[in-house]
């Protein structure tokens, strides 16, 4: 695994093992959307869905994020439509975007790799998406009780937004304000750094978004 793990986009190819990561992590919950949802997701916003390769095309993990309205969430296996705060259904991927928000939606760690730092990778790396794209607002669904991690990481729960139907008896909406809450890592390393050596305080329950699967 020489050069370390990286980021890129999502081949063809990697749908069979995120479909097999997806599974493991939510299906036991009941909240397994199933690939087609992913895909539906990937194709609404490829750059901001992407994999982390630990070497020899072998992936790790990944995420699915897309710009979504404010205050609002995808339903679990819909493959479209929206519910939340705003209220109503409406469409989600190209025909109505939010240019504002970004949603992140799903973020998954074989259980093999976690405590390696690869999740919160993965989420710097769409950071830094939204900011170069000049989104205001990072948002999530907090499950799997996450939400004392992504408070640290500068994400704060909406009490104005109902607690997300669908999602389990503890789901929790949070937003990140990019202008005002700038996300941080307890660590920094290096994009070169052997995956061996990569360790975080991630715990091999947290997740953060839709369940619990760094």
């Amino acid at each position: 695994m020489s050069g370390g793990p990286r980021i890129r986009g999502v081949a063809e190819g990697d749908w069979a093992v995120i479909g097999d990561l997806e599974s493991q992590a939510y299906a036991p919950l009941g909240l397994s959307e199933g690939p087609g949802a992913l895909r539906k997701y990937q194709q609404a916003s490829p750059d901001t869905c992407f994999v982390v390769d630990v070497g020899g095309g072998r992936v790790a993990g990944y995420l699915m994020a897309l710009p979504f309205p404010e205050g609002g969430w995808p339903e679990l296996g819909q493959g479209g439509g929206a519910a939340g705060r705003r209220g109503g259904r409406a469409p989600y991927g190209p025909l109505a975007p939010d240019p504002y928000n970004l949603h992140l939606h799903d973020v998954v760690i074989a259980p093999e790799l976690r405590r390696r730092g690869l999740a919160m990778r993965l989420v710097r790396h769409l950071v830094g998406i939204a900011r170069t794209r000049a989104y205001r607002s990072v948002s999530l669904v907090s499950v799997g009780g996450t939400q004392a991690f992504w408070r640290e990481r500068g994400f704060t729960v909406r009490p104005d937004v109902a607690a997300p139907g669908g999602y389990g008896s503890d789901a929790v909406y949070m937003s990140l304000s990019l202008a005002d809450a700038p996300i941080d890592v307890p660590i920094d390393v290096p994009t070169d750094a052997p995956i061996g050596e990569l360790t975080d305080e991630l715990t091999d329950e947290l997740s953060g978004v839709r369940v619990c699967s760094p």
